[in-house]
């Protein structure tokens, strides 16, 4: 048995493939499944690891913000990293959240706000939800700034 992530575009997946597949490492396209008169129908893919389908099914199923991609980084420049790429043509959110150019949402976070939250007290862990709600892309050090003013 095999799970993986099926994602409905309209006339996009091979692009939508294609970049990420440059984002992230550990990724690139596996297969491009064609219609007998060459348009891509489907893309399986992998991005940093994981199985992906994308599927040229037309305008009737639209990406909702519902269901998102959660990526968590390392670090800063792995956050603005991913974030510049993934906002390229397409719209900033709140509190690391985003919408990239192809309707699909994401949450761009580092794993270093788990690991402010974890044993905070909670009005250290009050001011670190306040920032990060207050921001789009995350700003480590201003999360941790926050945690300990």
């Amino acid at each position: 048995m095999r799970v993986s992530t099926f994602l409905w575009f309209d006339g996009q997946a091979e692009a939508a493939a294609t970049s990420y597949s440059a984002l992230f490492a550990d990724s690139g396209i596996i297969d491009i499944e064609r219609t007998a008169d060459g348009r891509v129908m489907t893309v399986v893919f992998h991005m940093a690891g994981q199985r992906y389908i994308a599927h040229n099914g037309g305008s009737r199923y639209p990406f909702t913000r519902g269901l998102s991609m959660y990526v968590e980084c390392d670090g800063q420049e792995e956050v603005d990293t991913l974030w510049a790429g993934l906002t390229d043509g397409g719209e900033e959110g709140p509190g690391g959240s985003l919408v990239d150019r192809f309707g699909v949402t994401w949450q761009v976070m580092p794993t270093a706000l788990r690991e402010l939250l974890q044993g905070a007290e909670p009005e250290a862990a009050e001011r670190v939800l306040t920032a990060l709600h207050a921001m789009t892309k995350i700003d480590i050090q201003a999360l941790a700034d926050a945690r300990d003013r």
